[in-house]
């Protein structure tokens, strides 16, 4: 139902995950008998779960780690892994910047020239661990570096920006006409991201095989305050999985709906998925793991831009490793670690078996969701506070 926000504009009422719940059916299942494995395209994975293509997250060696435990990593391609030859220096650099100097210092970092024979040894760094190789572009930059990637053995890759469209228009350049670039393809294409009915099922119609869900979400994203574009998560991936099942029944294909960001413990990414998204893509979470590069900051792929950064440098504090991240075990009460598990005994205790079937659970309207009976909780600052 709309809103009257004046005489002139109505508007949507929208819901983040923070202010909704998920209800219990009339039956239970063991979490052993719980199946919370999918698929992205001729890809099977075992852990609904993507690492975001942070470089304070992935580098070629937590992309093995992430791979070996059933997730997929995406490796940023236009990151510091692909300008500098050994990047842990500047990573050091940018630990150490204080925090009124932090953007600045790293739009400069940032300016070294992207090297195609890096691309190519990033990819096969991953792929010599004998995991999948995933890695992203943005849609400005995807044309002049794919084909390194593809050489070098990549399975996945991933076409992301702030906001990415189906029908980009510009009266100085020729955009990417994803329509034709995805289908010319011979691996597997993500695409996004989105966080609308209309635009997901554009992208979807490009021959992607998942679509990534959500601007504005993250702990990192500023793009909420500085251009002030934005959906709360929980209807941006409800809307993208109503396009899906509408491209379903036109075409008969199936593409996955992936909700980006927004997610820091078990509980949203249960109740992303019981919105309606196949898998979660996570990004500050992994750069809380020991093995992280970030050494104990995250920041985003925007925040670095040269004219108008649209995120921030955050200090992360180091929770435990990716593994007790993603599968546990937790050895924490805050649902910060063991993702995964949480995920499938969210599951079992609602009674579904499987993705599909959870996407059908029921949600309601919860605004107090967080704060009810949670007075010592909230004033001690455990648990939930």
């Amino acid at each position: 139902m709309d809103i009257e926000i004046g005489r002139g504009k109505t508007a949507r009422r929208a819901y983040s995950l923070d202010e909704i719940a998920i209800v219990p059916s009339r039956r239970t299942r063991d979490a052993e008998d719980v199946d919370i494995s999918w698929s992205l395209g001729n890809l099977h994975l075992d852990l609904p779960c993507m690492a975001s293509a942070l470089d304070a997250s992935v580098d070629p060696k937590t992309a093995g780690i992430i791979g070996n435990l059933g997730g997929l990593a995406v490796l940023n391609l236009e990151g510091l892994q692909t300008r500098y030859e050994d990047p842990d220096s500047i990573f050091e650099e940018i630990a150490s910047l204080p925090q009124e100097k932090a953007t600045r210092v790293m739009q400069e970092l940032y300016q070294e020239p992207i090297k195609e024979e890096l691309i190519f040894r990033r990819v096969q760094e991953i792929k010599d661990q004998g995991v999948l190789a995933c890695a992203s572009l943005t849609p400005q930059r995807v044309e002049k570096y794919h084909r390194s990637a593809l050489e070098a053995g990549l399975d996945l890759l991933v076409i992301q920006g702030t906001v990415v469209s189906a029908e980009h228009v510009s009266t100085t350049t020729t955009p990417l006409n994803l329509m034709e670039f995805i289908p010319s393809l011979n691996v597997p294409v993500v695409v996004g991201g989105c966080a609308s009915y209309s635009t997901a099922l554009h992208l979807m119609r490009t021959g992607a095989v998942g679509v990534l869900v959500g601007v504005g979400p993250g702990r990192i994203c500023t793009t909420r305050g500085v251009i002030g574009v934005g959906v709360p998560q929980a209807t941006a991936v409800a809307d993208a999985a109503a396009a899906r099942m509408r491209h379903y029944f036109e075409t008969g294909d199936y593409v996955n709906v992936i909700a980006d960001g927004g997610m820091s413990t078990g509980g949203d990414v249960s109740k992303a998925v019981a919105v309606g998204a196949d898998a979660v893509m996570l990004g500050s979470a992994f750069a809380k793991a020991e093995e992280a590069p970030g050494k104990g900051y995250s920041w985003g792929m925007a925040t670095f831009h040269p004219t108008l950064p649209r995120g921030t440098r955050i200090k992360t504090t180091t929770t435990g490793s990716i593994e007790e991240i993603l599968t546990g075990p937790a050895r924490e009460n805050d649902g910060s670690l063991n993702l995964m598990g949480a995920l499938q005994m969210s599951m079992a205790t609602t009674g579904y078996q499987n993705i599909k079937e959870f996407q059908k659970a029921e949600v309601m309207y919860a605004p107090g969701l967080q704060t009810e009976g949670k007075v010592e909780q909230r004033s001690q600052g455990v648990g939930m506070g």
